[in-house]
């Protein structure tokens, strides 16, 4: 199967692309997709809080718990030029690479003054990257928490308020790592996690850290030659021991979000799902054969973007089609403050017999 970027295009109304969160987490919309072998998808309009009515007794979710750090820094070079750095990952206690937007590139060795309040010194760069040294006083992490400023998405036309300090951070978010909001996360709030226990799920836990790589458009149009941007993850043995349970007791195993998804299905490329930490730059596509994950709980993505990409995979070409013009039609919120799905893994025979197709 031969695929290019156009296979993932779709056309969305500017105004579909949610601004601001909003008023309650889990009053967002949910599309809910499954499969019907030799027929069209069924596609179900509910509202996220039902989410609880969907989950059976015995399946488990898969919560991707990272949290969003300050990552952006306004500063200047030593020349005086205007600066804004956007950290991609932090690569040690004192150093990170970053994007870093200038009329002109900084030069390796040259340092920038950011925040008007610390220097940095240009180490080189690394791929599209810039490589960062910060001051050796303090932990990194801290430095950006003080003085850096939440990175909001570029889809969304305006800088980042007080109420985006938690509406773009998931209630359970605990690592400090991300550069992005794992987004299907943020619908959740502590009333729709109890009512989902109070049904007889299991929630586990995992983190993968989003890289700004993660907004950076495929250039190619031959998708065998894209590559992916490398993300950390730590699974914890906790996590990989209730996937065992719930696949020996017949339940399903629920990915919340594509960094989930990613997570897992990285880790079980070389057989078994096994715990520990690592880097994925994990690339799927249509064809792919899933080892770990049954369901997801997706927000809406960008157009030729990998994660079209991704869900394409997981659902179907023809069904993700079908998906999002009912979203569009019928005026659902789109990206990471907007509404979601839930979708229904369809066996991998049908996979191959409608993908073939296209």
């Amino acid at each position: 199967m031969s695929l290019t970027l156009a296979d993932f295009d779709y056309t969305l109304p500017p105004e579909l692309i949610a601004q601001a969160p909003l008023a309650e987490r889990s009053a967002s919309r949910l599309l809910v997709l499954e499969p019907q072998e030799g027929a069209a998808p069924r596609l179900t309009d509910a509202v996220f809080s039902a989410l609880a009515e969907r989950v059976n007794p015995g399946d488990l979710l898969v919560f991707n718990d990272t949290r969003v750090i300050h990552a952006r820094l306004h500063g200047v070079k030593d020349s005086g030029g205007q600066v804004e750095v956007l950290i991609e990952r932090p690569v040690g206690p004192h150093e990170a690479l970053a994007q870093v937007r200038a009329s002109k590139s900084p030069k390796t060795g040259s340092r920038l003054r950011l925040a008007d309040a610390f220097e940095v010194e240009v180490l080189g760069r690394v791929g599209e990257f810039f490589h960062l040294r910060f001051p050796s006083g303090e932990n990194l992490l801290a430095l950006l928490e003080r003085h850096g400023k939440l990175p909001l998405p570029p889809y969304i036309q305006r800088a980042a308020g007080e109420a985006d300090e938690s509406r773009y951070q998931t209630v359970y978010a605990r690592a400090p790592g991300s550069v992005a909001a794992p987004t299907a996360g943020l619908h959740f709030d502590d009333a729709l996690l109890a009512r989902i226990a109070a049904r007889g799920a299991q929630c586990a836990w995992l983190t993968l850290h989003v890289g700004a790589g993660t907004f950076q458009p495929v250039r190619v149009d031959d998708l065998g030659e894209h590559r992916m941007h490398r993300e950390r993850y730590v699974i914890p043995q906790e996590t990989v021991d209730a996937i065992a349970a719930t696949r020996a007791a017949g339940g399903r195993v629920i990915a919340v979000g594509t960094t989930s998804m990613r997570a897992l299905e990285a880790a079980a490329q070389e057989g078994a799902l096994e715990a520990g930490s690592g880097e994925t730059e994990i690339f799927i596509l249509p064809g792919f054969r899933f080892q770990v994950v049954d369901a997801l709980v997706t927000n809406f993505h960008l157009p030729r973007s990998t994660l079209m990409m991704l869900v394409s995979a997981f659902a179907g070409m023809d069904s993700i089609r079908r998906a999002y013009a009912h979203a569009v039609e019928q005026r659902y919120r789109f990206f990471s403050y907007g509404d979601a799905m839930f979708i229904t893994r369809r066996n991998e025979s049908e996979n191959d017999k409608n993908d073939d197709a296209v």
